[in-house]
């Protein structure tokens, strides 16, 4: 079965190479049919950085000054893929004086010159799909003041790109980098000259992969939300492109903006930031708002769970619950263990997070950010309650996928004599310790208070017998557990109490109280927060419970609640002073 999978990659990138090869006969565009309108919207500080040489990709930083970007040795394949994707146009485009221009120009020519001709690691459909969508978007800006050879280059390549995306989408992988692939097709079928026979086959596909992926919830199989914010992104600029020329996208198409659109609100903390599972971050800081907005679709609340997760709201305060076993197979490359953990936003300011994805940091990192302990969550004896087994090549990188994932995950929503309530449980320690770990939160309705209680439970006699193996080989000293809440960097928190609070400051100014009610040890360790965009893991906290659990039924309580003195609305107008290059 490997030898399978490595000779069908082996072929895909042999036919790939080939197909960019013939494509370069095609015949340049004459113009575009219609000026396109930058759709996508970049960091002014990133695209700042780039021009002044810091460059910031895949966590590598290089300081290269006037440096040509193909010029630079990469440091690892997500590095180049990075940089032949094009995002960073993004961010140039941005900023847009004229020495960013001129950078951005540079680069791009250089990247036609280089790579023009079908050679090199960017000719793959995800990425010549992704680098079409930015070479449209930010046409004017490039094109300005360029001489006609260049510009005769510039509809030659991206013609070229057209065509090997009509050839190679289907070879894609289904998701987000099929989107991508489509959307480009779909783009430049709609916007260049000479190309318009190349839209109508790419509408078509495109609703059917949006039939095939988004499930009637409204999510995707990774269950990442901010793959699912970047396929509802995508979606939308190809249905504004098709409506811009008269043309009616697929009912599929459609449909699928329909269905995301309440799942994504239900994943937006209050602080206008997606939740952190399954290797998604919180997202480019006001794109989630942007899709949310030119999505068009009437504001409604998702039904039950919105792609697995739960939402719990009270006041200010927003709770964002994992509540359905992680996905697996294939789509499970990014996939965390991090069932029952949760993350908590008070206003604008995350209090409760996960450590969130290691990807930019490295495989060690990334293995990390994927185990239990980096979660919110439960962890028993040190296993996670997911594991990782065989691996599966995503594109050029080796990914390990989960293949032992929790079987049943219950979960129940109701009102509380004063707030909401969730109930939930998994079976992903069963197995191996006869555990089953359950979740009860409570939130309030005015959003100052959570209690919250974890048990673990033998149900059966299987499971009581798998228990008690565990004990003799522990000698009855019991299994140890540790219930985990990290912090985000921003919270200053310190043990209070004599050892039986801890107290975290926000810098809003709001105080909240974590108590307990079990035999527990209660310490506050060192953790790291995980970010996108960082040169390096930002250091930070986490409070930690930990106890043995001794018989069939283990249950442990705690609360979070706001202090008696913080006021219920806080006017919070402290500006984060965080830059990209820590």
């Amino acid at each position: 079965m490997i030898r399978m999978d490595a000779v069908k990659r082996a072929q895909t990138r042999f036919m790939n190479r080939v197909h960019a090869r013939l494509s370069t006969r095609a015949k340049p565009a004459a113009a575009f049919i219609g000026h396109p309108e930058p759709r996508t919207v970049g960091s002014y500080a990133r695209g700042r950085q780039l021009t002044a040489g810091n460059l910031l990709f895949a966590g590598h930083l290089v300081e290269a000054p006037g440096a040509i970007i193909w010029d630079i040795p990469p440091p690892d394949d997500a590095f180049l893929e990075e940089i032949h994707g094009f995002h960073w146009l993004d961010d140039m485009a941005s900023v847009g004086d004229p020495k960013t221009r001129q950078t951005a120009q540079t680069w791009l020519f250089e990247w036609i010159t280089r790579y023009g001709n079908g050679t090199g690691p960017g000719w793959t459909p995800e990425l010549a799909g992704r680098r079409v969508i930015r070479w449209l978007h930010h046409a004017i800006f490039v094109l300005g003041g360029a001489t006609p050879e260049q510009s005769h280059a510039f509809f030659r390549s991206i013609a070229q790109q057209t065509i090997f995306l009509n050839r190679r989408w289907h070879s894609s992988t289904p998701g987000l980098p099929r989107f991508e692939a489509l959307t480009g097709l779909i783009s430049a079928g709609l916007s260049l000259q000479g190309m318009e026979e190349q839209a109508d086959p790419a509408i078509k596909a495109l609703g059917q992969e949006c039939a095939r992926q988004i499930n009637e919830g409204g999510g995707v199989p990774t269950r990442n939300p901010e793959e699912l914010m970047e396929v509802c992104t995508l979606l939308i600029w190809a249905r504004d492109a098709l409506y811009e020329v008269g043309r009616a996208p697929d009912m599929a198409h459609l449909e699928a903006i329909v269905k995301i659109v309440p799942t994504l609100r239900a994943l937006r903390h209050a602080d206008g930031g997606l939740a952190r599972f399954h290797g998604g971050g919180r997202g480019i800081e006001g794109r989630l708002d942007t899709a949310l907005a030119a999505a068009g679709v009437k504001a409604q609340a998702a039904q039950d769970l919105a792609m697995g997760y739960a939402r719990l709201t009270g006041g200010r305060t927003t709770m964002v619950i994992d509540a359905a076993a992680p996905p697996s197979g294939i789509a499970s490359f990014n996939a965390h263990a991090s069932t029952l953990a949760f993350e908590l936003t008070s206003g604008r300011r995350p209090l409760i997070v996960n450590c969130g994805s290691g990807s930019t940091f490295g495989e060690e990192w990334r293995r990390a950010g994927r185990a239990t302990p980096s979660h919110s969550t439960l962890c028993l004896d040190g296993y996670s309650s997911s594991r990782l087994g065989v691996t599966s090549r995503m594109g050029p990188i080796e990914r390990e996928l989960l293949d032992d994932v929790p079987k049943g995950v219950p979960v129940e929503m109701s009102r509380a004599s004063d707030g909401v309530r969730f109930e939930g449980g998994h079976d992903g320690y069963v197995t191996t310790h006869g555990l089953t770990h359950a979740r009860i939160l409570e939130l309030t309705f005015d959003g100052r208070g959570i209690v919250g209680e974890d048990l673990l439970v033998s149900l059966d006699n299987a499971s009581k017998a798998r228990f008690n193996e565990k004990m003799e080989a522990a000698r009855l000293n019991g299994i140890p557990f540790d219930i985990r809440f990290h912090l985000h960097p921003e919270v200053d928190a310190a043990i209070d109490m004599n050892g039986a609070a801890v107290s975290m400051a926000l810098r809003s100014g709001e105080i909240w109280i974590f108590r307990f009610d079990a035999l527990c040890d209660l310490a506050l360790e060192p953790s790291v927060y995980l970010e996108k965009g960082r040169l390096r893991p930002r250091a930070t906290k986490q409070i930690v419970l930990s106890g043995r659990a001794m018989e069939y039924a283990t249950r442990v309580r705690w609360s979070l609640a706001k202090a008696q003195d913080t006021a219920v609305a806080v006017r919070d107008l402290v500006q984060d002073d965080a830059t990209l290059l820590n």
